[in-house]
């Protein structure tokens, strides 16, 4: 089998003109970056946005293993088999961030024959919108130390400055930094720390924003610090948001690519679900709704991180209702959740299946508390068996789920026909009736606590004394009625990683919280999880190069 990069550097492109014909975007309304890649113009939206919206489908997945899932590779997938069906469907995806491609995950195209190309562009610079954000939160950065050196008129406290840089990569080298060391014209000495880019605020806001003036006064109210007496200051304050907003101008047009199938794909915005809210653009979603019968999207890794968000941040802040979620497995990841070593995963184990599979379970009930209807989807690999196929078939239609193998990632389309079958006879005989999982008027520290039980299945919520008090500043200071973002580790229920499984008789321990005012939400870091990841210790990028003029080594 041919290794993801060759069948993409392989494949024939049409010019993304053709693309964006097919779903009636005539050539007026495209902004090219070469032939491949265009971005779609303000003007577009005025032409579709009366149009009635098509169906929305989440694909969301199990949390995530060393067995692999396949998330977006179903996404794109499934996309391509619509069209098989003769279904005007549009992708609409996240852009892969440069901290896994060069770490441990690798990129986020797809995989196998459901990819979305141009795949070494999309995995690395694609459009600069990442390079963009990375700017405009510098600048915010700079501007605020700036005005601190300057005579510090607004009396900030420079040791509870919360505007923090960020860097679109790992590097665990710069959590936590000194700034202004040296002489005195050197700026003022302090503490200070980096995220990597995708958890930044301005990621969020991008995401979250509804146009450019949407998108500025979203800037305009990030927290940046607090004064000597504790109040806040934001960005409009230091004279910030105008120079962010002419960074951002262009990255907030929503970008076309397209599969290897030539479905169109919209692919935009990249917040992490661990540390972020996981979700790709609002811009994205709602004009792929606009132009297409069935918009399929996706939320990173698990549905108790990705799935969540997007229901209680995403669909709450932009009016989005699902119609069908997507929920995909492996027999690998659930016989590895069973206990199975990787080794071992491709022999047939029925028992660890058994054991494993309450992962899949509990993600069922969780996507069923909002009342959306769910199909399940193995990714199939070789070595899995018949009776394996037949134990989680039974598993998930005890549990009111339809149920499909996907082929999609050695078959493309063609195998992704049953899939996009059950999902079809889903959207037209099953009614969604979403609604979030909290109310807006719950007190902050319910809302924790309904989605560490609810979704997590916690015992209770442990509070670090510093994040108690933090909730309590939010609330006085009038961000109470906002959703909670939790920043936690992605491969557990639990905030304890190594707990796989379903855990039972655990707690949820809350280290800090902070409000993102200009994105709308409060985040809440549980555990040890990390706002800026590290490197592992043989990353991906010792394996990539440039031999005669093509990248070797990405996936």
């Amino acid at each position: 089998m041919k290794t993801d990069i060759q069948i993409a550097q392989e494949s024939k492109m049409s010019h993304i003109k053709e693309v964006a014909a097919s779903i009636g975007i005539q050539e007026e309304d495209l902004e090219y970056y070469g032939k491949y890649k265009a971005k779609l113009s303000d003007e577009l939206w005025d032409k579709i946005k009366n149009r009635p919206d098509g169906k929305l489908v989440l694909v969301t997945a199990i949390n995530p293993t060393p067995a692999g899932e396949g998330k977006t590779t179903t996404t794109v997938g499934l996309g391509q088999a619509m069209a098989k069906l003769n279904k005007k469907a549009v992708i609409a995806l996240r852009e892969p961030s440069l901290g896994p491609c060069f770490g441990i995950k690798g990129g986020a195209a797809g995989g196998g024959y459901a990819q979305v190309v141009p795949m070494e562009d999309l995995n690395l610079h694609f459009t600069g919108d990442f390079h963009a954000i990375t700017s405009a939160n510098n600048l915010l950065a700079a501007m605020l130390d700036n005005h601190i050196q300057q005579g510090n008129a607004l009396q900030i406290d420079p040791r509870l400055v919360v505007c923090k840089r960020c860097l679109y990569m790992n590097d665990r080298s710069l959590r936590n930094i000194v700034v202004g060391l040296g002489r005195k014209s050197d700026g003022m000495v302090r503490e200070d720390h980096f995220v990597i880019t995708v958890a930044s605020e301005i990621m969020a806001i991008l995401c979250l924003a509804d146009d450019l003036e949407d998108l500025k006064r979203r800037l305009g109210q990030i927290i940046v610090a607090y004064t000597f007496s504790g109040e806040p200051v934001t960005a409009d304050q230091i004279h910030a948001t105008g120079s962010m907003t002419a960074l951002l101008k262009d990255a907030i047009k929503p970008n076309l690519i397209q599969t290897l199938e030539h479905t169109p794909a919209l692919v935009h915005g990249g917040p992490f679900a661990n540390i972020a809210h996981g979700c790709n653009s609002v811009r994205a979603t709602k004009m792929a709704l606009k132009l297409s019968d069935i918009t399929i999207t996706e939320a990173g890794f698990g549905a108790d991180l990705g799935a969540e968000k997007f229901m209680d941040i995403k669909c709450r802040k932009a009016g989005l209702k699902p119609d069908a979620v997507v929920l995909v497995a492996t027999v690998r990841a659930l016989k590895y959740n069973g206990g199975v070593a990787k080794q071992d995963l491709a022999k047939e184990n029925l028992e660890a299946l058994a054991k494993g599979i309450v992962n899949l379970e509990k993600h069922i009930e969780n996507v069923q508390k909002y009342d959306v209807p769910v199909v399940v989807t193995l990714n199939s690999f070789v070595t899995d068996t018949e009776e394996e196929y037949q134990f989680v078939r039974r598993f998930c239609e005890e549990r009111g789920c339809e149920f499909a193998l996907s082929r999609v990632w050695e078959k493309g389309g063609e195998g992704g026909v049953e899939l996009a079958e059950k999902v079809l006879d889903t959207l037209e005989n099953k009614e969604s009736h979403f609604h979030p999982l909290y109310k807006d008027e719950l007190p902050l520290k319910e809302k924790i606590e309904t989605i560490a039980k609810e979704i997590y299945g916690a015992d209770g919520v442990v509070y670090e004394t510093a994040a108690s008090k933090q909730l309590a500043k939010i609330e006085e200071m009038g961000f109470g009625d906002l959703p909670i973002c939790m920043a936690k580790n992605q491969y557990s229920l639990s905030d304890n990683e190594k707990l796989l499984g379903r855990p039972k008789n655990f707690d949820i321990h809350i280290r800090e919280v902070y409000v993102s005012a200009g994105a709308g939400f409060v985040v809440a870091l549980t555990g040890a999880v990390m706002t800026m990841p590290g490197l592992p210790k043989v990353p991906a990028a010792d394996r990539i190069d440039v031999v005669d003029g093509k990248i070797t080594g990405l996936f």
